[in-house]
Parts: structure tokens; sequence; C-alpha cells
């Protein structure tokens, strides 16, 4: 259960945060307060289900990083260093590409300026990122068996003759 849920919330991940890549529309200081809500809805609800130890919520940390991108101020250097630091999760593209994406939806808020873009840049141009902007929403973790060892002595078997398995020689 703990890893379907883990798959789950993986795919619940990548598919809202490649939206959010994708969409201009979206890409907004009240979108960012929006997803934040649902996130910790989220973690609640696996918190009630006992499954905080899955991995679940850890597979949404890109999400709940952009969600916060699009909350912090964006204007001077030590905003800069702010995001640079806070968002290790997402690649310096996907940072990159949310920032110039951000659309004020009201009077009191301002576009992310060029020159604070170029300063996150240059504030992650040592990141080793993997080139790609989307994540893969078809990816599959691997599933594992549990191992329970059986109580019953392989001595204390018996083989029926009907299974012709005479070859196997009891040592």
């Amino acid at each position: 259960i703990q890893q379907v849920f883990k798959q789950l919330f993986y795919m619940v991940n990548a598919v809202t945060l490649n939206n959010l890549l994708l969409r201009k529309d979206v890409c907004s200081w009240s979108t960012g307060m929006q997803l934040r809500f649902n996130i910790s809805q989220l973690e609640e609800w696996l918190r009630g289900k006992n499954l905080q130890q899955s991995g679940a919520a850890q597979t949404l940390e890109p999400l709940i990083q952009a969600a916060q991108l699009l909350q912090l101020k964006k204007k001077t250097s030590e905003d800069a260093e702010a995001i640079c630091s806070l968002c290790t999760s997402l690649t310096t593209q996907q940072i990159v590409k949310i920032l110039n994406l951000y659309t004020p939806v009201n009077e009191f808020e301002e576009r992310v300026t060029v020159a604070f873009i170029r300063n996150i840049q240059a504030h992650l141009q040592e990141r080793n990122d993997p080139p790609q902007l989307l994540i893969d929403f078809k990816y599959m973790f691997p599933v594992l068996f549990p191992f329970n060892p059986s109580s019953i002595t392989m001595d204390s078997i018996h083989l029926p003759a009907a299974l012709n398995l005479e070859f196997l020689i009891k040592v």
C-alpha cells in the first residue's frame, strides 16, 4: 500500500509541476498559495492514514518548492540567495522557467526582472543539473516485496510422488 501511494503521489507531483512549467496562466502568487494548501491537505491525509513512512510526501518536494518559489519575493540579491538555497529539488532550468512564466495577478505584484533571473542563473551555474525541463511522469518506482521467512523447516516437508520430483534429494 505504501509503495502504491508513493507512486501515486509521484505522478501527482510530475503532472502538476509539468503543467506549472508549461502554462503561463498558472504561474502566480495565488496559485502558489493554492498549491501549498492542497499539498498540506495531502500531507495531512498521509498522516491520518499512517502512511508518512511511505516516501509519498517526499515525492512532492519539487512541487512544494515550486509553490514556495511562486510565493517568495523576487527583487533583491538576498531574495535570489534565498531562492537558490530553498529550491534544491528543482533544476536550474525549472527555476528559471517558472520565474520567466511568473505572471502578476494584481497591481501589487511585479513581473520578475531579467536582471533578477540572471542573478539566479549566476548563483546556480555551479550546479550539475540534468538538462531536462519536464519530469517523466511515466517513471515507475521498483516494487519491493518483503522477505518473510517461513517457520516450517525444509526437512519437515513431504513431497508427494505425484509431483514427479524424484530428482530432488534431501540432504
